[in-house]
């Protein structure tokens, strides 16, 4: 089992502490919504890798590289890299850490001009993208900012799911789907199962243990032969 701690849209004390090694995981994820210094600080506390995807209240997770040295630049200038340090974004990517695989889609429905917004058609192209890139492997974790539409999402116009995300979990059958943006304030928020899939809202955080479904290949001691 991988144990995941998974974080989204609400910054817990206990969790930015140094007490937050006691819950001892193999791997942290965010879906979106959180500042960056937390996952910068849970990168640097508990040593394991962190894989996110923004939210609609993030900045735009954009780097250009260029020179010799590959210095990021804007406007032609030196800059700071945008991304949380030591953090790995998943956004329209399938990446592998802790031995799980995992795909990820950030951001929200547009209702404004912020940064990761997006309509349903504009989603719809990530999603076709996403899954060229994971190929016909499934994936561990699929982690997206907002839920698919009906799923766990709500009336009102900034917190309305996503339609691609069904095709996403019909094409990748994660064995867990996890997103944010949708704040439980206070009520529980129940699990979602779609196939394989169980859907889960991780506000303000979960601990999950995650069974991977490629089974890691044990590599025989050098020198060793059959039979001994």
């Amino acid at each position: 089992m991988v144990r995941v701690l998974a974080v989204s849209d609400e910054v817990v004390d206990s969790i930015h502490h140094p007490q937050v090694r006691r819950l001892a995981p193999d791997l942290v994820v965010g879906t979106g919504d959180l500042p960056w210094d937390y996952l910068e600080f849970l990168a640097s506390a508990l040593d394991v890798p962190v894989v996110f995807v923004p939210g609609n209240h993030d900045p735009e997770v954009v780097t250009r590289a260029t020179g010799w040295r590959a210095v990021l630049t804007g406007d032609g200038m030196p800059h700071a890299d945008p991304r949380p340090i030591g953090c790995r974004s998943a956004d329209g990517r399938v990446v592998e850490a802790a031995g799980l695989r995992i795909a990820g889609l950030g951001g929200s429905i547009r209702y404004s001009r912020g940064a990761n917004q997006y309509t349903q058609r504009q989603l719809a192209r990530r999603a076709r993208r996403l899954l060229r890139r994971a190929g016909d492997e499934p994936v561990d974790l699929l982690l997206t900012h907002s839920p698919p539409s009906g799923l766990g999402d709500e009336d009102d116009p900034p917190h309305r799911g996503f339609d691609a995300l069904h095709q996403v979990l019909d094409v990748l059958r994660p064995t867990w789907h996890l997103h944010g943006h949708v704040h439980p304030y206070g009520m529980a928020k129940p699990d979602r199962q779609v196939g394989p899939t169980t859907l889960r809202n991780v506000i303000p955080y979960q601990l999950i243990d995650v069974e991977p479904i490629r089974r890691p290949v044990r590599v025989a001691a050098e020198g060793a032969s059959d039979g001994q």
